[in-house]
């Protein structure tokens, strides 16, 4: 069961998306299942996440995403404790986030399967 406040997701840049996966397959025995030509998610590798291969939606940095059963009330005690919305609510396919930037200026994400 997902808890709220917990980090759930890691997403990761991928520009040469062949060539990422081939590695952490190869490193480390990770398996794939792709989401099109740009995006490919790992699991059960302690934390699930992912690589974004489209240059234009690519993190530069890696993107921790943290779990929410309801997103608007999250966003909201994100707001609360000082974090700044940095992409608005939005779906995806899965579900739906929202960025924000936490006071030392990490980049993180909220998302919600609901």
């Amino acid at each position: 069961m997902r808890e709220d406040g917990k980090i759930d997701y890691i997403e990761f840049p991928g520009a040469n998306l062949a060539e990422t996966k081939r590695f952490y397959g190869v490193a480390f025995g990770w398996g794939f299942q792709d989401y099109g030509p740009t995006y490919a998610v790992f699991e059960g590798q302690g934390a699930d996440g992912g690589f974004q291969g489209d240059a234009d939606e690519a993190p530069a940095a890696p993107l921790v995403t943290i779990y929410a059963h309801d997103l608007e009330a999250m966003e909201a005690r994100v707001r609360q404790a000082g974090g700044v919305i940095t992409k608005a609510i939005f779906a995806f396919p899965g579900g739906r986030r929202f960025h924000f930037r936490d006071p030392s200026g990490n980049d993180l994400a909220v998302w919600s399967a609901g």
